[in-house]
């Protein structure tokens, strides 16, 4: 046989262990029936079990829902708002409006690589710390080798408005004794008492938050996915509704052309 033998296996042959559609019968999905054994979950919960093949405890998933909750801004001059405002004033459509803003959330600073970083750091530190590693050699080993902390430190403001509503979250869950919740705290008065400064942000606490609920990082970033669609909507939908192109319009006036003088053509 030649060729790839990987390929061969499964050509015209599907195997998965993640479920499937049997038309006019039944959903399976991760070896449970959508319409019978999962028909007490809301669509978050159904989303969780889809991810992880794991149910939660309620006051795990109104946590985990807090978390999406916290980072619903309705505010179009944020990153990935924009680009749904934009899409709206030029009368585009919902769908390519949301996934054209969920596309730039994953950006390096605010969206979900920073989520993956900050998670990262705080599984590879506990790890360190269990093997007896020292909190503040971390600490120092992570800033020399990044310049920065990711879930540490904000650039237009360092107070985070969105942590004392975590904290109500974690304490409603009964997170707060937690070894990662405890940890990321222990990092923010280190780097406080240090010269660096940092105050902890979102992605530290929300982070904490995954590892204590024990979301892999993989299964924190999906889930994590759709986080800031419900403020994305509302600039589309006030966009859309006000003149088209009246959106943050710029006049050429204050454009700044440095390039090639203007042309005749014909």
């Amino acid at each position: 046989m030649k060729g790839p033998q990987i390929l061969f296996e499964n050509e015209d042959r599907l195997v998965t262990k993640m479920g499937g559609w049997f038309p006019g019968e039944r959903v399976v999905i991760r070896g449970q029936d959508l319409h019978v054994d999962l028909a007490d979950m809301d669509w978050m919960e159904l989303y969780l079990y889809s991810i992880t093949g794991r149910r939660f405890r309620e006051a795990q998933l109104k946590a985990l829902n807090g978390l999406w909750r916290t980072t619903s801004y309705p505010e179009p001059r944020l990153w990935n708002n924009r680009v749904c405002a934009l899409a709206g004033t030029v009368r585009s459509t919902g769908v390519l409006a949301i996934t054209a803003g969920m596309a730039v959330s994953e950006a390096g600073i605010y969206g979900r690589r920073a989520s993956i970083r900050a998670i990262d750091f705080l599984v590879r530190t506990k790890k360190a710390l269990d093997q007896g590693a020292d909190l503040s050699e971390c600490i120092k080993k992570e800033l020399e080798r990044y310049r920065g902390i990711y879930g540490y430190g904000r650039p237009v403001t360092r107070e985070d408005e969105r942590i004392p509503h975590l904290l109500n979250l974690i304490k409603e869950a009964g997170l707060e004794q937690g070894p990662y919740i405890r940890m990321v705290f222990e990092i923010e008065r280190l780097l406080l008492e240090g010269r660096w400064r940092m105050n902890m942000n979102f992605s530290a606490l929300a982070s904490a938050i995954a590892c204590e609920i024990d979301l892999s990082p993989r299964e924190y970033y999906l889930f994590m996915i759709p986080c800031f669609v419900a403020g994305m909507l509302p600039c589309f939908i006030e966009a859309s509704e006000k003149p088209e192109g009246s959106f943050f319009p710029l006049s050429c006036e204050r454009l700044r052309h440095e390039g090639a003088p203007r042309r005749s053509w014909g």
